[in-house]
């Protein structure tokens, strides 16, 4: 661990630096350099191949070096009816963090992806698709919004999740399997039930491969999608945000018809929600996450709109 910043670079002066570290894989580690009303920024993701001493270690050597962190391949926090719930063993992850803001970009998805489902409705119209929701309860903004929509819904988290063939059928169901369980979920460690490391590079199929057959539109998170999905996804369309190159391939030599980003593409990818929210705090000057009020007016002075690929 004493070389974990050999060859890294900090930004040029004028930049703002916003470095994203994950428990993902480092094979989908990206640099790039944009500008965002105006302000240049160095946009990174340093993956730590599932290794939870590296990425503390990270987040040490760090602090205070860049504007803001993002917080990849975990959740600190989920916001599930209003209510937010914390993992314990993230935060744990993240304690040496104390000069720079860390986000995992929950409060983004509660606005952002929320805000992407009523822009969709005219391309898609909801109330026609049947969607599965690997997992809703870290994206309760997009599950609410579906429902808003009228769509028929299956939320896989207990699917998938627990290995237990209990698909919800309802945001009322979800709303009251969230109040039951994610008090208990947090305490957990969170690579029991989400893919980190060499598990996002590989699929296992089970009795949830089903609903993927179900259904015309497989949302949420890029990893929890790939996890579970069978071989055949022809003419399926999915609806998700961090997506690389590899990714696109992986869609299309599974046959499917229609990839839809809620965040668009920044140089070579599609970053994910902690580093966007990540990105709107450095802009702001502030040492803490946003209100969704403040992500929304940023949502809208960048003109984020959702980005649809027909592949």
């Amino acid at each position: 661990m004493t070389d974990i910043l050999q060859g890294w670079q900090p930004a040029p002066a004028g930049h703002k630096h916003v470095v994203s570290v994950s428990l993902g894989s480092s094979a989908r580690n990206a640099r790039e350099e944009v500008t965002v009303l105006g302000q240049p920024f160095i946009i990174e993701r340093l993956g730590t191949d599932g290794d939870p001493k590296k990425m503390a270690a990270l987040f040490q050597a760090l602090d205070g070096k860049v504007d803001a962190f993002g917080l990849g391949g975990a959740d600190l926090y989920v916001i599930a009816d209003e209510k937010r719930y914390t993992f314990r063993n993230v935060r744990a992850l993240v304690k040496n963090a104390v000069q720079t803001p860390v986000l995992d970009g929950s409060g983004l998805k509660n606005t952002l992806e929320r805000d992407a489902i009523a822009q969709l409705d005219p391309v898609l119209n909801w109330r026609t698709q049947k969607v599965l929701m690997v997992s809703a309860v870290d994206r309760f903004g997009m599950a609410e919004a579906l429902a808003e929509h009228h769509a028929d819904i299956v939320f896989g988290d207990i699917v998938f999740g627990l290995n237990l063939d209990r698909p919800l059928r309802s945001i009322t169901a979800l709303r009251r399997v969230a109040k039951l369980v994610l008090p208990v979920i947090t305490q957990l460690p969170q690579d029991w039930f989400y893919p980190t490391g060499a598990k996002q590079e590989s699929s296992v199929q089970g009795s949830g491969t089903k609903y993927y057959a179900w259904a015309d539109v497989i949302a949420g998170d890029t990893h929890y999608a790939k996890r579970y999905a069978p071989q055949d996804l022809s003419g399926k369309t999915i609806l998700t945000q961090t997506i690389t190159e590899a990714d696109r391939e992986w869609m299309k030599a599974r046959g499917v018809k229609r990839l839809i980003t809620t965040t668009p593409r920044m140089g070579s990818r599609n970053f994910a929600t902690n580093v966007l929210e990540a990105m709107f705090v450095a802009l702001s000057g502030k040492r803490e996450a946003l209100t969704g009020p403040e992500y929304l007016e940023f949502i809208r002075q960048v003109g984020f709109r959702p980005e649809v690929n027909e592949l």
